[in-house]
């Protein structure tokens, strides 16, 4: 019975060192294939979002409109003046005396004299001189103002398309900014522009030169008493 016990013990553990043989071929010194080990994925790691890629955008198309803005600039004009003489424009303030009155006047380099348009010419005798008496009205808002002064000369003023015309002639001191003179002026009765005088040569000879894109350049005449 020993005898078989020890028997049956040997089998068994022949049998158990062969088992271990094929589960293990690489115990006995042989070298065994590499293992493949799949990669190890952290949760952290699966739930990281991707790198944010860098997007490049087209730059946007501008249109360029260009816009063209033309003004017309005032030219000025210097205009060549002797050191002691008036720049006049077209239309000019004249301060007139007798009687002492201001009148917008038309300076006018073709006429060779200068003329007032007044109403009611009445020639008479004074001191066995020529006298006239006229009204002077600078509108119908105001009221005339009478003046008598002598005749110095009469005038004959001839004109296409007009008859010809006697006018008296007499003496006014006229003045226009700071200049004065004492010239002869013809006196009409005749209707015809809203301005009453008319200043002509015989005032700006060697006085004053004009500039007719121009008016009032002069402005208020500067003399005392004249209002």
């Amino acid at each position: 019975m020993q005898r078989f016990s020890l028997l049956w013990l040997m089998l068994t553990l022949s049998v158990l060192a062969g088992c271990e043989s094929l589960m293990y071929p690489g115990r006995d010194g042989a070298a065994r294939p590499a293992e493949v080990v799949p990669p190890v994925i952290s949760p952290d790691t699966a739930m990281q979002c991707p790198e944010p890629a860098e997007v490049i955008c087209a730059e946007p198309e501008v249109k360029v409109v260009e816009r063209v803005i033309e003004r017309t600039v005032e030219k000025v004009v210097e205009v060549p003046v002797a050191k002691d003489k008036l720049v006049l424009g077209s239309v000019e303030e004249v301060a007139i005396e007798p009687p002492g009155l201001i009148l917008e006047s038309v300076v006018d380099t073709g006429s060779p004299t200068s003329t007032l348009r007044v109403r009611k010419l009445t020639p008479f005798e004074r001191d066995g001189r020529d006298w006239i008496r006229f009204q002077i009205v600078q509108s119908s808002k105001m009221d005339p103002v009478s003046v008598e002064l002598p005749i110095k000369r009469h005038v004959r003023i001839e004109r296409l398309g007009f008859d010809v015309q006697r006018r008296p002639v007499v003496e006014l001191n006229l003045t226009v900014g700071h200049v004065t003179h004492q010239v002869e002026v013809n006196l009409t009765d005749e209707g015809g522009s809203d301005l009453l005088m008319l200043l002509g040569r015989n005032f700006l000879k060697d006085a004053a030169v004009v500039d007719v894109s121009r008016r009032n350049v002069q402005g208020q005449p500067q003399i005392d008493g004249v209002k």
